[in-house]
């Protein structure tokens, strides 16, 4: 059995492909249940965010192919195009790797703490739907314990650093003072949120929050002081806007070019600057090419966290240091998990043979056969199938020289002292 991580995200692959392979939280529990579908898949979760798809699982030999092949076909996306930008890692690396992730170290935004509960969302979505067992569900427990001592014990977290907080730095830069700006949210997720928090501490003019569920779009307007709206009437208000920042969980643009262009057209053509945070893209692609428009995707933001960054470089170093040393204590158990599973199997295979044993015993006995006799086939065929396996495997060491193993027989049964009987008997037949 072995942990698997597969993936892609914003750092090896382009976003026309993040875009297909995302998973939208309502296909999220078909999605897990096909994969469990998949032999040799014994448990998984699948994490789906703007910047990244991953796929955790644990598996048996050669599942790992079988479920990189799910993931392809899934998504309708050919084997070898899918591997050209997948990244893969096996036990410890699969563990250090989504301790990274929940930390926020692989983040676009070095130490972004949004990730955190999407990693939250995604065990919690595996959970309900039966996907989990023992050591994925532990693994993800251990994560979140590994996500706060980082957080407490390094200042990774210490100033306000996230996509959306990017973006409204972005936006500071286009519109030095955005006391004069109106600007458009698109979406109520955390994202939005986040980004509406950041530009009413930058003192933006005017909030318009514009959403799917009216009531979502409301709750988060009051926070913040804005206006909102139903998506359905965007294009009556798209003109007023400044700066448009969109992030919503649709699988389509929900914002098209001639609706760009007539709110533009009443604008009389004042530039309109545009951040489409959503993956898949909210902004249909065409409306870059309006004169008038600047229009900045996930992916643009790199230029502008660099700085973010390099200041956290040295808190991202001592959480790295937290990360190895659990990722050493999650394995350590992991690896006695396997070793109890083993006594588990032995177990469970005593007690499967002594209860085929003791019922043909039983049926003896109601036959009317002498009780001795029946004590002696059970005593003699208990033991002779309880060491069968053992025995055999000991003749074949004892022939092939192989003296680890006999010595390591001698400690494990006690051998040492004990006597062969002088007269060894058949076992009386059934």
């Amino acid at each position: 059995m072995a942990l698997i991580s597969l993936g892609l995200n914003h750092q090896t692959a382009p976003l026309a492909l993040r875009e297909r392979v995302a998973f939208a939280p309502d296909a999220m529990p078909d999605a897990l249940r096909s994969l469990l579908s998949v032999p040799g898949v014994q448990e998984a979760a699948l994490l789906s965010t703007c910047n990244r798809t991953e796929l955790y699982a644990s598996v048996e030999d050669g599942a790992e192919s079988r479920a990189l092949q799910w993931l392809a076909d899934h998504h309708a996306l050919g084997r070898d195009a899918l591997e050209t930008y997948l990244y893969r890692h096996v036990d410890a690396e699969a563990v250090r790797h989504l301790f990274r992730v929940a930390t926020g170290l692989d983040s676009l935004v070095l130490g972004e703490p949004q990730i955190l509960g999407q990693v939250k969302d995604a065990w919690l979505a595996a959970r309900a739907a039966g996907a989990l067992k023992t050591p994925l569900d532990r693994l993800f427990q251990h994560c979140f314990s590994v996500a706060k001592r980082v957080r407490t014990d390094t200042r990774i977290g210490a100033a306000p650093v996230s996509v959306a907080f990017a973006a409204v730095r972005l936006a500071q830069q286009v519109f030095s003072e955005l006391d004069q700006a109106t600007v458009m949210l698109i979406g109520a997720g955390d994202t939005i949120e986040l980004a509406a928090r950041h530009l009413v501490d930058a003192k933006a003019r005017r909030l318009l929050v514009a959403n799917r569920t009216l009531e979502h779009a409301q709750a988060l307007a009051s926070r913040f002081g804005g206006y909102a709206l139903p998506l359905s009437d965007l294009p009556q208000h798209l003109a007023e806007a400044d700066i448009v920042i969109s992030a919503t969980a649709s699988r389509e643009p929900v914002l098209h070019r001639p609706q760009v262009e007539q709110a533009l057209a009443a604008r009389r053509h004042r530039p309109m600057f545009m951040l489409d945070l959503a993956v898949p893209r909210d902004i249909e692609p065409a409306v870059a090419e309006l004169g008038d428009v600047y229009l900045y995707t996930v992916d643009d933001l790199e230029q502008v966290i660099e700085e973010n960054r390099r200041s956290r470089r040295e808190a991202a170093d001592e959480a790295e240091a937290i990360i190895e040393l659990q990722v050493e204590h999650f394995m350590a158990w992991w690896q006695g998990a396997a070793r109890q599973d083993t006594l588990k199997k032995l177990r469970a295979r005593g007690e499967l043979v002594r209860a085929e044993v003791l019922d043909k015993a039983r049926q003896q006995l109601a036959q009317g056969r002498d009780p001795n006799a029946v004590l002696d086939f059970l005593a003699h065929t208990l033991t002779n199938k309880l060491l069968h396996a053992p025995t055999s495997a000991l003749r074949q060491a004892a022939l092939s020289g192989d003296l680890d193993l006999l010595r390591a027989a001698e400690r494990l049964f006690d051998t040492q002292d004990a006597t062969p009987p002088d007269d060894a008997q058949s076992p009386p037949q059934a």
